[in-house]
C-alpha cells in the first residue's frame, strides 16, 4: 500500500503539527520502514516548542544529532513568560465576563477599541500581543488556550492580515484539540476571507489558489470527523464549487481520492437540508476522473471509471477489492471502510441490474463476493431501497432474477425535459431586470457627472448614487 499513500502530497500543504497525526497513523500500519519513520518524526518536530516530545522523537530517531535539551526547555519557558506578561493586561478584560459582554456586543471593531483605549488603557500592541502570546501557545503543543486566545483577538483585532493569520491559527487548533463545530466555523470563515480578500495579502490570483489549496487539505480533517452525513456532504458541496473544483485540478489531483470516496461513502446516508441528489455528484465525478486521468488515478478513483465509462463489471470488483485496502490504509478514510465497500458494492448492483434484463443471482453473488443465500438478500434489499426505477422479480426454481423496465409516456418525457424551465426563465428575468436597473443607474450618474465636470469628467458625487442603485 506504500506506492498508494499520500502522505508525502498532503504535508506541503499542511501545518507541520497538522502532519505530525499522519505520521504517527503511518507508524501504526507500519507500511513504511521504522527507521525512516522515526527520523521523519523528529524532523518535523524539532522545530517546535515542544521540548518533551521532541526529546522523546530524538532518542527513538538515533540520529546521533547532540542537542541540550534542558537549555530549550529554560528558553521556552522565559519566552513564554515574556509573552505571557505583554498579554497580561488583555487577559485581565478576557477574564472580566462584563467586558467580553460589552466588546461581544459591539458591532464596530473602533467601537471597542474606543471601549478598550478609555476604559482600559488597552492599545494595538497590547491587542497583538494576545496574537502572539497565542501563538507560542499554538507551538508549545497547548492547542485549546491558543484557540481561546486567537478567537478574543479575533474579537477585538482590526488589522486584516493578521486576522487572517489568526483565522489559520485557530482553525488548526480546533482541529488539533477535536472541536469540530467551532472549526467547521473556521473553514466557513477563511472561506469567505479567501474569496472575497477585499485589499489583503490574498488579493493576489496566486496567493488566492495557495490558500485555497491549503483550505482544502486542512477541511479535510474536519469533514471526514463530522461523519457520513454532514462532514460527506459538506465536503462535496465545498469541492466541488468552482473555485474550488477548479483548484483540485489545478494544484493538487490527488485530493480526487477523497472526492469519489465521500461521494460513494455518502450515498446512502441522510442528507441534510437543501443538499443535491448523491446521483449528481457520482455522475459528475465520473466524468472528473476520466478528465482528469492524465495527473492522477488511484484505485479508488479507478473503480468510479471502470463501472461508470468502461462498464467492466469485473474489473471493478477486482479495483474494489484493492480500493478497500487503500481506504483502510489512509488516514482520512479508514474510519468509513465498512461504508465504502458496502455502497459500492450496490453502485455494482444497481450498474449490473440496468445493463441486464435476466440475472443469475449466483453469478452477481459471485461477482460481489457472497453466498448464494447473502446474494439474494442482497438483491432484495436492492430493489426496495434503490432508485432505479425498474420492477424486479426473483425466480427461485431457476434461481434468476427477471428485469422489467417500464417505458416513459411522451407527457411524463415532456415534463421532465422541461422541470427547471419555469425556475430558469424566472432567473434570467431577475438578471435582465438588474442589468437594466444598473444601466439606467449609471446613464443617470453620467447625466449627473456631465453637468458637473463635462464628459469623462469624475467627481465624488455620483458614487452614492451606484451603491445605491446597485443595492
Amino acid at each position: 500500500m506504500a506506492e498508494y499513500d499520500l502522505t508525502q502530497k498532503l504535508i506541503p500543504h499542511l501545518d507541520r503539527h497538522l502532519a505530525i497525526p499522519l505520521l504517527n497513523h503511518l507508524s501504526d500500519i507500519a507500511i513504511f520502514p521504522a527507521e525512516q519513520l522515526a527520523k521523519a518524526q523528529y524532523d518535523l518536530v524539532k522545530g517546535t516548542n515542544m521540548v518533551d516530545y521532541v526529546e522523546q522523537l530524538h532518542e527513538q530517531a538515533k540520529t546521533g544529532e547532540s542537542r541540550d535539551f534542558a537549555k530549550l526547555r529554560e528558553e521556552a519557558t522565559a519566552k513564554y513568560q515574556e509573552l505571557q506578561e505583554k498579554a497580561q493586561p488583555v487577559m485581565k478584560v478576557i477574564e472580566d465576563p462584563d467586558a467580553v459582554a460589552k466588546l461581544r456586543s459591539g458591532v464596530d471593531k473602533d467601537k471597542n477599541l474606543d471601549l478598550l483605549r478609555s476604559e482600559y488603557n488597552i492599545d494595538i500592541d497590547q491587542i497583538n500581543a494576545l496574537y502572539h502570546f497565542g501563538q507560542y501557545q499554538y507551538t508549545l503543543g497547548a492547542y485549546a488556550p491558543a484557540a481561546n486566545f486567537l478567537y478574543h483577538f479575533l474579537i477585538f483585532s482590526p488589522s486584516l492580515d493578521l486576522n487572517i493569520s489568526a483565522h489559520w491559527g485557530k482553525l488548526s487548533s480546533n482541529i488539533l484539540s477535536g472541536e469540530w463545530e467551532a472549526a467547521l466555523v473556521e473553514i466557513k470563515d477563511l472561506r469567505d476571507a479567501i474569496d472575497n480578500p477585499h485589499g489583503t495579502s490574498m488579493a493576489k490570483p496566486l496567493a488566492q489558489l495557495q490558500a485555497r489549496t491549503w483550505l482544502l487539505h486542512w477541511s479535510l480533517f474536519v469533514f471526514f470527523n463530522l461523519g457520513e452525513g454532514q462532514g460527506c456532504q459538506g465536503l462535496l458541496d465545498m469541492f466541488l464549487s468552482p473555485a474550488y473544483l477548479n483548484t483540485i485540478q489545478t494544484s493538487c489531483p490527488h485530493l480526487l481520492r477523497y472526492l469519489v470516496a465521500a461521494a460513494i461513502i455518502s450515498r446512502r446516508a441522510p442528507k441534510p437540508a437543501g443538499t443535491r441528489g448523491n446521483r449528481d455528484h457520482v455522475k459528475e465525478l465520473t466524468k472528473i476522473v476520466q478528465m482528469e486521468e492524465y495527473q492522477y488515478s488511484d484505485p479508488v478513483t479507478g473503480f468510479l471509471k471502470d463501472l461508470f465509462v468502461d462498464f467492466d463489471l469485473n474489473q471493478a470488483q477486482k479495483r474494489l477489492t484493492v480500493a478497500e485496502s487503500v481506504v483502510r490504509s489512509d488516514f482520512f478514510l479508514s474510519g468509513f471502510a465498512d461504508e465504502f465497500v458496502e455502497n459500492a458494492r450496490w453502485l455494482i448492483s444497481e450498474v449490473f441490474c440496468r445493463i441486464h434484463r435476466r440475472i443469475d443471482i449466483g453469478e452477481l453473488s459471485k461477482t460481489l463476493n457472497l453466498t448464494n443465500e447473502e446474494g439474494e438478500k442482497w438483491i432484495v434489499n436492492l430493489i426496495r431501497d434503490s432508485r432505479m426505477g425498474v420492477e424486479a422479480k426473483i425466480d427461485l426454481k431457476e434461481n434468476m432474477l427477471h428485469i422489467t423496465r417500464p417505458h416513459a409516456t411522451p407527457t411524463a418525457t415532456l415534463i421532465e425535459t422541461t422541470r427547471g424551465l419555469a425556475f430558469r426563465s424566472q432567473a434570467i428575468q431577475f438578471a435582465m431586470q438588474s442589468s437594466a436597473g444598473d444601466s439606467r443607474g449609471e446613464r443617470g450618474e453620467r447625466g449627473d457627472r456631465g453637468g458637473r465636470g463635462g464628459r469623462g469628467g469624475r467627481t465624488r458625487g455620483g458614487a452614492p448614487a451606484r451603491e445605491e442603485t446597485a443595492a
